[in-house]
């Protein structure tokens, strides 16, 4: 018992210490993330259901293959003979005796009685209770072009799932970007966040021990006080956004929210930035783009449902051939007996008139086929014009990042001399702290701006459709 509880012990520790350890690249951030995003779940199965629709669209063209049955129970049968016919054949010899009555002494009435009486029992129908059967073959050999374009329609409509489906992709590696980066951007702030509080706090020791040597002032001490409580505070609120973050980015992946994860990039001081070889395309965007793509099927769409429209006011034709059996049956007289006939033949159907609706509907179907058109038009003037925005912001993003290390050089050198002077006495408190914070925000900005890099070229990238996994 102590063995199993220990190695028990063992397996909870060696799953704590394997979840202590997660490590996530934002390769596997991506994979994770499509893996298990439940939208591109719901594309997918759109994706497969277009697909079975297309398959289901096909069998139109076959002959369909259909049998009935049925039996009814009829409260009357159906009679050949009134009344007045049945009981005048029964009672013949009785009516034939009564003229020539000789006959009645021969006993040629009660012959004439009982054929009289077979004959009205042999004509009687039975169909009380009726059984009926057919099995049914159907052809379609024209239909006004409506199956033609049903099946183009459900191709395009397949294409169109999977379109939509590679645009929820893309959706999710851009969502799962942004969330890693944010955990990046925030980690690093972190560890500066608490560099900063070291600087403070060991100003704040240095100015300590100068008011009681009598060089400073408590007006200092207070000012870098303050700077501290500033700084803690700082701390506390990238801690909470920090965590936060890694949520987020869990939720993004798939993962329980409270999976403790550590990224490979965040421990970085200086991130690998992507080499500048997007090229802003418009062309490239215009084929690529899933939006595009999307509507461009949805044209082809409408343009099928006016073939459909038509279709519905056009002849149609179609082969049959029927196999019927029914009980009674009446192919040799009336028989309480299983018999069937075959038949064979064609169908003809000519819309006549309708009071012009077939022209109306074309005309809607037109109409909405051509604001399609115009749609997509406008959609690819959107697309030119963010294209181009996002060019011209991986290039600011470039020139920001430039400036923004110019910045820290500068920041660095000055915070040197700052705490160089400040050990000499020759600089006042203030303006170690005002070194100190602008060499704070020169860090977050080149922070930012490493990251801003990162992103834009990823905005490119979906704005031109060539954002994948891999990438």
């Amino acid at each position: 018992m102590k063995t199993l509880i220990g190695i028990l012990l063992l397996c909870a520790l060696g799953s704590t210490t394997a979840r202590s350890q997660t490590v996530l690249t934002l390769d596997s951030c991506r994979t994770m993330a499509l893996r298990n995003n439940k939208e591109l779940r719901i594309a997918r199965k759109k994706t497969k259901a277009a697909r079975y629709e297309r398959k289901a669209a096909f069998t139109n063209y076959l002959p369909k293959l259909s049998a009935t049955g049925a039996y009814l129970h009829n409260n009357k049968e159906i009679s050949l003979l009134s009344d007045e016919q049945q009981t005048a054949i029964s009672n013949m010899g009785t009516s034939l005796a009564t003229a020539l009555p000789p006959l009645q002494s021969l006993g040629v009435d009660q012959l004439l009685n009982s054929l009289g009486g077979a004959l009205v029992n042999d004509l009687r129908t039975d169909t009380r209770n009726v059984y009926a059967g057919a099995v049914t073959l159907t052809q379609p050999i024209f239909m006004g072009g409506k199956i033609r374009a049903y099946n183009q329609i459900t191709r395009f409509t397949e294409r169109l799932s999977q379109a939509q489906e590679n645009a929820s992709t893309q959706e999710t590696i851009l969502s799962t970007d942004e969330a890693y980066w944010q955990v990046v951007s925030l980690a690093n702030k972190k560890r500066l966040a608490e560099s900063f509080l070291s600087l403070v706090k060991k100003l704040d020791s240095d100015v300590e021990k100068m008011i009681r040597e009598g060089v400073a002032t408590k007006a200092d001490g207070l000012s870098v006080k303050v700077k501290v409580n500033e700084a803690e505070m700082t701390l506390t609120k990238v801690n909470d956004g920090l965590s936060l973050a890694r949520m987020l980015l869990c939720q993004r992946c798939g993962i329980p929210l409270d999976t403790p994860i550590r990224l490979a990039d965040e421990e970085l001081d200086d991130l690998t930035l992507p080499p500048n070889s997007t090229a802003a395309n418009v062309e490239t965007a215009l084929a690529n783009r899933p939006e595009i793509i999307s509507l461009e099927l949805a044209n082809k769409i409408y343009r099928q449902k006016v073939n459909l429209v038509r279709s519905e006011f056009l002849p149609s034709v179609a082969l049959t051939g029927n196999y019927l059996i029914t009980n009674p049956s009446v192919f040799n007289s009336f028989e309480n007996k299983f018999r069937g006939m075959w038949n064979v033949g064609v169908m003809v159907s000519i819309p006549l008139f309708h009071w012009g609706e077939g022209i109306y509907k074309v005309k809607s179907a037109r109409a909405q086929a051509d604001a399609a058109r115009y749609q997509l038009d406008n959609a690819k003037e959107q697309i030119e014009l963010q294209v181009n925005q996002c060019a011209y912001k991986v290039n600011e993003a470039a020139h920001k990042l430039s400036m923004a290390q110019k910045n820290m050089e500068k920041a660095e050198e000055n915070l040197r001399y700052a705490n160089l002077g400040f050990r000499e006495g020759v600089i006042p408190t203030s303006n170690v702290l005002e070194a100190q914070t602008a060499w704070l925000s020169a860090q977050s900005e080149k922070i930012d701006a490493q990251i801003d890099v990162k992103l834009t070229d990823v905005y490119l990238k979906k704005a031109i459709g060539q954002l994948s996994a891999g990438l």
